[in-house]
């Protein structure tokens, strides 16, 4: 009795506590918002949503999905697309929190969904999205646990469901730090959905029920390269003059890791001087920033955005949703956030496309599915620029190891499929097994 009765308190105060760290920081989130809008014009679009106005979507009654980021939005396409099969006549809300997953919605799903931005966890935000939207249930993608949202989700009593869910080392003990909390927050899901065992146990001792919890692989690992895509990449080729040309794409990069990736490029480029160079910076808006620093190396630059003909040596990507398509432009890539602290980024990616990849030391978002390539022999990892140059030129000249690596990455993103199926078949009879009122 006395453990309930401190667990109970130890809840009430950490709901007090966010509650008022919320308050406190909601002038500073409309001035990070108006300050993002500055950079990234996206940001300044439908702000109303995110403070819970969607009159325009009022009693629609759609099966809620939320996708933060670009990233989370291309791993949820083959989901969506495959409830949108099975079930036509239920509508789909996919709501982003930023400006990049936005644009991915319209790109690769357009009219077949409806689209907002999802409320910002403020109590009044949230209860008037569930009053205004009455969804039949709601599906998170990856790690989205916001106390109000999930506290008004349980209130409605639509089933809530965690797809793809990951969880790190890091994140756990961050979230064991507020127990009481994050053990209520788990309680809200009719099902967790994790990408491998070890998340199912981080999550399980965080306090979520045992039998909600599934390991049911990533459904990452079902994305396809469509024909479409494939032609996009070829015809970018032929567009920047770069047929027969050995290109290597550094990926997702960071700040500190595109000096470290040009360091190792003045080190290929001497003894390869028809190789090219991709920089994909994760956030577009840095794109400028880029190119000065690769100008300032006495290379010629110039961003994706503003090109129609022949490339320079380097090219920026700057345009949000082609990252999985640039990756089809290359021999040979860089996934970035690895080389600094950031944890890393989908890995799978360029796996899809068969090419060898390299990441940093730095890869704790993705553990499971790193150690899924490492095994199999499918990933190099370096932690300096004499390492990285070391590859580019291996594989940039075609040597067989490059091609081995690639093909085995290729093998085993075909051997890991499966997860969308077992995901839909999972979610069947909870979001669709009842009548809705």
């Amino acid at each position: 009795m006395q453990n309930h009765q401190a667990s109970t308190l130890s809840l009430l105060l950490l709901r007090a506590f966010y509650f008022c760290a919320l308050e406190l920081a909601r002038p500073f989130i409309r001035a990070r918002l108006w300050w993002r809008t500055r950079r990234e014009p996206g940001y300044g679009d439908r702000i109303a949503e995110r403070y819970g106005d969607v009159t325009s979507m009022a009693h629609l009654a759609p099966l809620w999905i939320h996708a933060v980021s670009a990233g989370e939005t291309i791993a949820a396409v083959p989901l969506i697309e495959g409830l949108l099969i099975r079930h036509p006549d239920v509508p789909i809300l996919v709501t982003s929190t930023t400006a990049t997953g936005s644009s991915e919605v319209k790109r690769r799903l357009g009219d077949r969904v409806l689209h907002a931005f999802a409320p910002y966890d403020f109590e009044g935000a949230v209860n008037a999205y569930f009053h205004r939207v009455k969804p039949r249930g709601l599906v998170l993608i990856e790690t989205e646990l916001w106390p109000n949202l999930l506290r008004a989700a349980r209130q409605t009593g639509i089933p809530v469901v965690l797809v793809n869910g990951r969880l790190s080392e890091r994140s756990a003990k961050g979230y064991g730090r507020i127990a009481a909390l994050t053990r209520d927050m788990l309680e809200s899901f009719s099902l967790i959905g994790c990408q491998s065992e070890a998340h199912r146990e981080r999550f399980i001792s965080l306090g979520a029920p045992t039998e909600r919890v599934q390991s049911l692989g990533s459904v990452k690992y079902d994305v396809t390269l469509g024909e479409t895509l494939r032609q996009e990449a070829t015809q970018l080729r032929e567009q920047y003059h770069w047929q027969g040309r050995p290109v290597f794409i550094a990926a997702s990069t960071h700040p500190g890791e595109e000096a470290q990736v040009l360091d190792a490029w003045s080190m290929v480029r001497s003894q390869q001087p028809e190789a090219r160079l991709l920089i994909v910076p994760r956030h577009p808006p840095r794109a400028d920033e880029v190119c000065a620093l690769i100008t300032s190396r006495g290379l010629e630059s110039a961003c994706q955005s503003r090109l129609s003909g022949a490339a320079p040596e380097v090219v920026v990507g700057d345009v949000m949703g082609s990252l999985l398509m640039l990756y089809g432009v290359a021999d040979a890539a860089f996934v970035g956030g690895s080389l600094v602290p950031r944890g890393g980024h989908n890995p799978i990616e360029p796996a899809l496309w068969g090419i060898p990849f390299v990441t940093g030391p730095h890869t704790f978002n993705f553990a499971d599915v790193m150690n899924d390539f490492r095994e199999a022999g499918a990933v190099a990892e370096t932690g300096n620029a004499a390492e990285l140059a070391a590859l580019m030129a291996s594989w940039l000249a075609g040597e067989a190891q490059g091609k081995e690596s690639g093909a085995r990455a290729r093998a085993l993103v075909d051997r890991k499929r499966g997860a969308l199926e077992r995901t839909l078949a999972a979610l069947e009879p909870l979001l669709f097994g009842r009548s809705v009122g």
